[in-house]
Protein backbone atom coordinates (compact mmCIF):
# COMPACT_ATOMS: atom_id res chain seq x y z
CA UNK A 1 0.00 0.00 0.00
CA UNK A 2 1.47 3.28 -1.08
CA UNK A 3 1.22 6.32 0.90
CA UNK A 4 -0.52 8.03 -1.41
CA UNK A 5 -3.17 5.23 -1.18
CA UNK A 6 -3.46 5.73 2.26
CA UNK A 7 -4.17 9.92 1.95
CA UNK A 8 -7.57 10.86 2.94
CA UNK A 9 -9.54 12.40 0.23
CA UNK A 10 -9.12 15.98 1.90
CA UNK A 11 -10.48 18.09 -0.29
CA UNK A 12 -14.21 17.43 1.24
CA UNK A 13 -14.77 19.04 3.89
CA UNK A 14 -14.87 16.13 6.81
CA UNK A 15 -18.09 17.39 9.52
CA UNK A 16 -20.23 17.34 6.34
CA UNK A 17 -18.67 13.80 4.76
CA UNK A 18 -19.08 12.35 8.47
CA UNK A 19 -23.01 13.30 8.34
CA UNK A 20 -23.65 12.42 4.97
CA UNK A 21 -21.78 8.38 5.91
CA UNK A 22 -24.53 8.36 9.01
CA UNK A 23 -27.23 9.35 6.41
CA UNK A 24 -26.22 6.84 4.08
CA UNK A 25 -25.97 3.85 6.80
CA UNK A 26 -29.15 4.78 8.36
CA UNK A 27 -30.86 4.63 4.48
CA UNK A 28 -29.41 1.35 4.14
CA UNK A 29 -30.80 0.05 7.36
CA UNK A 30 -34.18 1.31 6.95
CA UNK A 31 -34.37 -0.07 3.38
CA UNK A 32 -33.81 -3.70 5.10
CA UNK A 33 -35.90 -3.75 7.67
CA UNK A 34 -38.62 -2.55 4.76
CA UNK A 35 -37.48 -5.38 2.40
CA UNK A 36 -37.90 -7.81 5.79
CA UNK A 37 -41.39 -6.55 6.48
CA UNK A 38 -42.21 -6.96 3.00
CA UNK A 39 -40.72 -10.11 2.27
CA UNK A 40 -43.99 -11.92 0.77
CA UNK A 41 -45.18 -13.57 -2.41
CA UNK A 42 -48.15 -10.85 -2.94
CA UNK A 43 -48.24 -8.84 -6.33
CA UNK A 44 -48.80 -6.11 -3.64
CA UNK A 45 -45.65 -6.65 -1.62
CA UNK A 46 -43.99 -6.67 -5.51
CA UNK A 47 -44.88 -3.71 -5.90
CA UNK A 48 -44.15 -2.09 -2.71
CA UNK A 49 -40.42 -3.46 -2.86
CA UNK A 50 -40.19 -2.04 -6.17
CA UNK A 51 -40.94 1.76 -5.16
CA UNK A 52 -39.54 1.30 -1.91
CA UNK A 53 -36.15 0.62 -3.55
CA UNK A 54 -36.86 2.90 -6.43
CA UNK A 55 -37.16 5.89 -3.70
CA UNK A 56 -33.96 4.91 -1.59
CA UNK A 57 -31.59 4.94 -4.75
CA UNK A 58 -32.88 8.03 -5.74
CA UNK A 59 -32.25 9.22 -2.11
CA UNK A 60 -28.95 7.97 -2.11
CA UNK A 61 -27.89 9.03 -5.66
CA UNK A 62 -28.86 12.61 -4.58
CA UNK A 63 -26.61 12.74 -1.27
CA UNK A 64 -23.67 11.21 -3.28
CA UNK A 65 -24.02 13.86 -5.43
CA UNK A 66 -24.28 16.41 -2.68
CA UNK A 67 -21.03 15.60 -1.44
CA UNK A 68 -19.25 15.88 -4.58
CA UNK A 69 -19.81 13.10 -6.77
CA UNK A 70 -18.73 10.73 -4.26
CA UNK A 71 -20.16 6.77 -5.47
CA UNK A 72 -23.31 5.98 -3.19
CA UNK A 73 -21.69 3.05 -2.02
CA UNK A 74 -21.69 3.31 1.53
CA UNK A 75 -18.47 1.11 1.84
CA UNK A 76 -16.78 3.12 -1.00
CA UNK A 77 -17.52 6.01 1.26
CA UNK A 78 -15.93 4.80 4.49
CA UNK A 79 -12.64 3.75 2.70
CA UNK A 80 -12.36 7.02 1.29
CA UNK A 81 -12.57 9.32 3.37
CA UNK A 82 -12.44 7.57 7.06
CA UNK A 83 -9.80 4.44 6.82
CA UNK A 84 -6.81 6.26 5.25
CA UNK A 85 -7.10 8.56 8.39
CA UNK A 86 -7.72 6.08 11.04
CA UNK A 87 -4.92 3.85 9.49
CA UNK A 88 -2.43 6.88 10.65
CA UNK A 89 -4.16 7.36 14.30
CA UNK A 90 -3.38 3.59 14.80
CA UNK A 91 0.16 3.61 13.61
CA UNK A 92 0.60 5.51 16.42
CA UNK A 93 -0.07 2.67 18.93
CA UNK A 94 2.27 0.18 16.92
CA UNK A 95 -0.81 -1.28 14.73
CA UNK A 96 0.03 -0.31 11.39
CA UNK A 97 -2.98 -1.36 9.13
CA UNK A 98 -2.43 -1.99 5.64
CA UNK A 99 -6.13 -2.31 4.59
CA UNK A 100 -9.41 -0.65 5.39
CA UNK A 101 -12.97 -1.34 3.98
CA UNK A 102 -16.60 -1.49 4.25
CA UNK A 103 -16.84 -5.50 5.05
CA UNK A 104 -19.54 -8.26 5.11
CA UNK A 105 -19.16 -11.58 6.60
CA UNK A 106 -21.88 -14.22 4.93
CA UNK A 107 -21.40 -17.95 5.98
CA UNK A 108 -23.73 -21.02 4.46
CA UNK A 109 -25.69 -18.24 2.00
CA UNK A 110 -26.45 -16.09 5.52
CA UNK A 111 -24.84 -12.43 6.58
CA UNK A 112 -23.08 -13.17 9.86
CA UNK A 113 -21.79 -9.63 10.76
CA UNK A 114 -21.00 -6.52 8.69
CA UNK A 115 -18.72 -3.81 9.61
CA UNK A 116 -18.73 -0.02 9.02
CA UNK A 117 -14.69 -0.03 8.32
CA UNK A 118 -12.40 -3.04 8.79
CA UNK A 119 -9.24 -2.40 9.67
CA UNK A 120 -6.56 -5.25 9.25
CA UNK A 121 -2.69 -6.37 7.97
CA UNK A 122 -0.90 -9.19 8.70
CA UNK A 123 -1.25 -9.35 12.63
CA UNK A 124 -4.36 -7.53 13.33
CA UNK A 125 -7.72 -7.00 12.45
CA UNK A 126 -9.73 -4.75 14.13
CA UNK A 127 -14.37 -3.93 13.17
CA UNK A 128 -14.88 -0.49 13.57
CA UNK A 129 -19.02 0.08 13.99
CA UNK A 130 -19.98 3.54 13.15
CA UNK A 131 -23.00 4.77 14.76
CA UNK A 132 -24.69 8.08 14.61
CA UNK A 133 -25.84 8.24 18.48
CA UNK A 134 -24.00 5.85 20.16
CA UNK A 135 -24.94 4.21 23.43
CA UNK A 136 -24.40 1.39 25.75
CA UNK A 137 -26.70 -1.49 23.67
CA UNK A 138 -24.47 -0.73 20.63
CA UNK A 139 -20.99 -1.13 22.39
CA UNK A 140 -22.86 -4.78 23.75
CA UNK A 141 -24.12 -5.65 20.18
CA UNK A 142 -20.83 -4.41 18.89
CA UNK A 143 -19.19 -6.93 21.00
CA UNK A 144 -21.45 -9.78 20.18
CA UNK A 145 -20.68 -8.94 16.56
CA UNK A 146 -16.71 -8.98 17.21
CA UNK A 147 -17.20 -12.66 18.89
CA UNK A 148 -19.34 -13.78 15.39
CA UNK A 149 -16.40 -12.76 13.40
CA UNK A 150 -14.06 -14.49 15.66
CA UNK A 151 -15.77 -17.59 15.15
CA UNK A 152 -16.20 -16.94 11.37
CA UNK A 153 -12.15 -16.53 11.18
CA UNK A 154 -11.16 -19.32 13.27
CA UNK A 155 -13.46 -21.74 11.15
CA UNK A 156 -10.86 -20.67 8.23
CA UNK A 157 -8.16 -20.68 10.41
CA UNK A 158 -7.44 -17.10 10.20
CA UNK A 159 -4.99 -16.55 13.30
CA UNK A 160 -5.07 -12.49 13.40
CA UNK A 161 -5.70 -11.18 16.78
CA UNK A 162 -8.98 -8.98 16.46
CA UNK A 163 -9.23 -5.93 18.96
CA UNK A 164 -12.45 -3.42 18.53
CA UNK A 165 -13.55 0.49 17.72
CA UNK A 166 -17.11 2.01 18.16
CA UNK A 167 -17.25 5.90 16.49
CA UNK A 168 -19.65 8.62 16.49
CA UNK A 169 -19.17 12.40 16.59
CA UNK A 170 -19.58 12.89 19.78
CA UNK A 171 -19.60 10.09 22.24
CA UNK A 172 -21.50 10.73 25.53
CA UNK A 173 -18.91 10.40 28.85
CA UNK A 174 -20.73 7.14 30.11
CA UNK A 175 -20.82 5.65 26.70
CA UNK A 176 -17.24 6.48 26.34
CA UNK A 177 -16.54 5.15 29.92
CA UNK A 178 -18.33 1.63 29.49
CA UNK A 179 -16.65 1.09 25.77
CA UNK A 180 -13.51 1.55 27.25
CA UNK A 181 -14.41 -0.94 30.06
CA UNK A 182 -15.12 -3.14 28.10
CA UNK A 183 -11.97 -3.17 26.06
CA UNK A 184 -12.80 -1.31 22.88
CA UNK A 185 -11.20 1.90 21.40
CA UNK A 186 -13.35 5.09 21.32
CA UNK A 187 -13.22 7.17 17.50
CA UNK A 188 -14.59 10.76 17.76
CA UNK A 189 -15.11 13.24 15.47
CA UNK A 190 -12.71 16.00 16.01
CA UNK A 191 -12.81 19.53 13.34
CA UNK A 192 -11.72 18.11 10.22
CA UNK A 193 -10.75 14.39 11.07
CA UNK A 194 -11.52 11.62 13.87
CA UNK A 195 -9.30 11.15 16.78
CA UNK A 196 -8.92 7.90 19.65
CA UNK A 197 -10.65 9.20 22.18
CA UNK A 198 -8.29 9.54 25.20
CA UNK A 199 -8.30 6.23 27.41
CA UNK A 200 -7.79 5.88 30.96
CA UNK A 201 -4.74 4.82 32.67
CA UNK A 202 -5.76 1.68 33.21
CA UNK A 203 -7.08 0.61 30.04
CA UNK A 204 -6.07 -2.36 28.11
CA UNK A 205 -7.55 -3.61 24.37
CA UNK A 206 -9.54 -6.64 24.12
CA UNK A 207 -8.36 -9.24 22.27
CA UNK A 208 -10.26 -11.60 20.82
Amino acid sequence: MTEKAREPQMGLNFEYVWAALLELREIHKETAQKIEALAKSSTETERLLRESSTETDKEIKALAKNIGGLSNSLGKLVEQMFSAQLWEKFDALGYEFTKGSNLKFRENKQLIAEVDIFLENGEYAMPVEVKTHLREEDVDRHIQQIELIRGYMDRRDDKRQLVGAVADGVVPDDVRRYAQRLGLYVLEQSGESVTIAESPDDFTARVW
